[in-house]
């Protein structure tokens, strides 16, 4: 099944609850623009090479257009379709006054020089300026991208459009970031677990929590729950991971990663496992955070935990949704789940605009409140229709898209 096939499955689900029209369903499903651009480079041997991006940019019917971009190999339209669709329910998810987009290049960032990432992105910029914006249309990191990728994008804004500092978020404190950015899905992900917890009676000192992915996300989510006293007990990244039964020392490995260009390959002071033999593990929670489509209807069966928080974005394909659902397992859906960092995005956005930066403590605080309420509205939706948390996300968030549609007025 394709990751676009995936998103319009939940959308429809959430549809027949809503008793959306057919004319409308088509509506929503369908992007406002998507855009596929050359990105011509010279290599720092002299070689050109050609790299195709793409932005999707979704809906705008609650406010400009919002979304990541990624650079990874495997980008492709579909997979920034489906992504985008998913932007534009998770900002309505959490409120925020945004639209959804998303874009990609296809390449692979660990095999360019900082030298070569910086033309790609700026050449990228000089394709789209003219649909990005701070009104339009709002980039931001996502995998493979970073603060630094987010600088070079502002920059290059700037000379087609003049100071304008709102034009993308994600980027360094030292230029008009906000703080706090850089942690906040992986934090957003360690709040609304222990939200979760609290509501199924569940204790943080007593729960094991496996996280597959140590980017990050992963990284900052296994920071806070360390924190929140729950026991890591093992986590991942592309090259492997690491188990400890007794609980993982949470700190020393980030440090270990840090000083390891981002790796945590080559750690001595846990048992070497697998990223497939990961999601196996006896647990109470697994948190899947980096790639999509891990958990399927061929490796769902084996997995123990029975709560399962999406960190990374569309980590369980549908079929396997719905064995979850059936054995009474409680999946917290992307939507919601890894909601933390667009919502920091939005707190930035608002900031630039107001030429006014607030500090850690208040982004943190306004972070939780608005995960918060937007964890307690998807609880009792899911309660009152008796649905699972993802569905209930997307009626939550559809409906107030399909609202906005109609207020605004269709010409």
């Amino acid at each position: 099944m394709k990751a676009l096939d995936g998103t319009r499955l939940y959308f429809n689900r959430a549809a027949d609850h809503l008793e959306l029209s057919e004319d409308m369903r088509r509506l929503l499903l369908t992007a406002k623009r998507e855009v596929q651009v050359q990105v011509p480079v010279e290599m720092d041997n002299g070689q050109l090479q050609t790299f195709i991006g793409y932005r999707v940019q979704h809906n705008d019917a609650r406010g400009p257009m919002k979304g990541g971009l990624r650079y990874h190999p495997e980008v492709d339209l579909d997979e920034i379709r489906a992504l985008a669709s998913l932007m534009t329910w998770k900002t309505a998810v959490v409120n925020l006054p945004y639209g959804g987009a998303k874009g990609g290049i296809a390449l692979d960032p660990t095999k360019l020089s900082q030298r070569e990432l910086q033309r790609v992105t700026r050449k990228f910029v000089d394709e789209l300026h003219d649909v990005f914006g701070p009104n339009n249309d709002i980039p931001a990191p996502d995998m493979g991208t970073d603060s630094q990728v987010m600088a070079w994008i502002m920059n290059q804004y700037q000379r087609y459009h003049g100071f304008n500092p709102a034009c993308v978020t994600g980027k360094p404190v030292e230029m008009y970031g906000a703080p706090g950015r850089e942690e906040a899905t992986g934090r957003g992900v360690g709040i609304l677990l222990v939200k979760l917890l609290g509501r199924m009676g569940r204790k943080p000192q007593q729960t094991r929590v496996v996280i597959q992915g140590f980017g990050n996300v992963g990284s900052h989510t296994a920071w806070f729950l360390n924190q929140a006293e729950c026991k890591v007990v093992a986590v991942s990244d592309r090259d492997g991971g690491f188990f400890n039964p007794g609980g993982l020392d949470v700190p020393a490995m980030v440090r270990y990663a840090h000083a390891n260009h981002g790796s945590i390959r080559g750690y001595k002071e846990a048992e070497p496992i697998s990223n497939e033999a990961m999601l196996e593990l006896p647990c109470d929670v697994l948190i899947p955070a980096a790639l999509g489509g891990v958990i399927t209807s061929k490796n769902v069966k084996k997995i123990n935990a029975p709560i399962i928080i999406e960190g990374a974005n569309n980590p369980t394909w549908p079929d396997a949704d719905d064995i979850l659902y059936a054995d009474g397992r409680t999946v917290l859906p992307d939507i919601l789940a890894n909601a933390g960092g667009v919502t920091v995005s939005y707190f930035e956005w608002a900031q630039n605009r107001q030429y006014y930066q607030w500090t850690l403590d208040r982004v943190r605080q306004e972070l939780d409140r608005v995960l918060t309420q937007s964890f307690d509205a998807v609880w009792e939706m899911a309660q009152q229709r008796q649905v699972s948390l993802r569905t209930a996300a997307y009626i939550l968030g559809i409906g107030r898209v399909s609202r906005a549609t109609v207020l605004g007025g269709i010409t």
